[in-house]
């Protein structure tokens, strides 16, 4: 999503890349789950994340929908995101004990918490949010241990990718103010990147590629 935001306001000021030491260790976030309460719909989702969670949970995107994500429109274009559970505002995905159920599999915003993204001159780096965590006593990790992230390369780019993509098409549903255009663009990205089933035993990436130069040449 496209944010209005004054880096100073919210980081440390720094930003930092894969091998960089940040203090953005929690300690295993034990008797704490306040980051995964009241978070809305902000915990947009991308293929990457359904197609890890499709697989850990052994059921499909649609299923998923029925309770655990919801849609929503971000920036004219509408994405999957968690849910919060009505009652307790928390994630459907926290156990009894307030533990993610789906820990190997969380996605990719759950990963960085409490580091975010800033995207800039084609690529992105992290940046710490000094705010978001309660826990005042982190200690130092390295950025790539932290996220922890297999096939580090592919994921870069595919973020790179993703990202700009959606801000392509995004910028241009706003600018033109073309509805059908927006539901073309919405419907194909839908379909063709979370409802249209992943085949769970080969590569994310290399499927991930040969649906997004149809739907970019598209879009």
């Amino acid at each position: 999503m496209n944010r209005n935001i004054n880096m100073s306001d919210i980081s440390d000021g720094r930003l930092y890349e894969l091998n960089d030491m940040v203090k953005a260790d929690c300690g295993d976030c034990k008797g704490c789950h306040t980051c995964c309460t009241g978070m809305g719909s902000s915990v947009v989702l991308d293929p990457l994340d359904i197609y890890n969670m499709t697989k850990h949970l052994n059921a499909s995107f649609e299923k998923l929908l029925q309770d655990k994500l919801e849609l929503n429109v971000a920036d004219g274009i509408v994405l999957p995101n968690l849910k919060m559970e009505a009652a307790s505002d928390a994630c459907g995905f926290l156990d009894e004990n307030g533990r993610c159920s789906i820990h190997p599999a969380r996605p990719s915003v759950c990963r960085l918490f409490p580091l975010g993204r800033i995207y800039e001159n084609g690529g992105f780096k992290y940046f710490l949010q000094v705010h978001e965590c309660v826990n005042s006593n982190r200690s130092k990790v390295k950025v790539k241990k932290w996220i922890d992230t297999p096939d580090l390369q592919k994921n870069q780019k595919f973020v790179c990718d993703w990202h700009y993509f959606l801000k392509k098409v995004s910028e241009h549903i706003i600018e033109s103010g073309d509805d059908s255009f927006a539901k073309k663009a919405n419907m194909a990205i839908l379909t063709t990147f979370f409802v249209t089933p992943y085949d769970l035993s080969k590569d994310f990436y290399e499927q991930f590629y040969e649906r997004f130069e149809s739907v970019e040449q598209m879009c």
